[in-house]
């Protein structure tokens, strides 16, 4: 993906549990109308009539040495967002959900 484009759909894998994935989205969706999907995923509303919908599910951990972290497959789909704002709303949630920084962290 080239930097500040993206795609209507994609896949990215995230290191988290999938209870600190949902405790980050709290934080980094509270500006906007947002449910869950009964299936686990979440819808976003980000424009008048664009919607994300977020599904994710756990996947084998990272391991670094001994250490071993958490790990879930994310799927993004966009609808009815033009590219600027997709590109804006990615930032905000990577910053958001960045460990050891971010403007999402005490």
């Amino acid at each position: 993906m080239a930097p500040g484009q993206v795609p209507d759909a994609f896949e990215r894998q995230m290191s988290a549990s999938a209870a600190e994935w949902e405790r980050l989205l709290c934080g980094a969706l509270v500006h906007h109308d947002w449910r869950r999907l009964d299936d686990g995923g979440a819808e976003v509303t980000l424009t008048e009539g664009g919607t994300l919908t977020l599904r994710w599910h756990a996947i084998e951990p990272h391991r670094i040495a001994v250490l071993k972290l958490p790990a879930l497959r994310v799927t993004f789909e966009f609808q009815g967002v033009a590219p600027p704002e997709r590109a804006s709303f990615m930032r905000h949630l990577d910053l958001y959900t960045h460990r050891g920084g971010g403007y999402g962290h005490a």
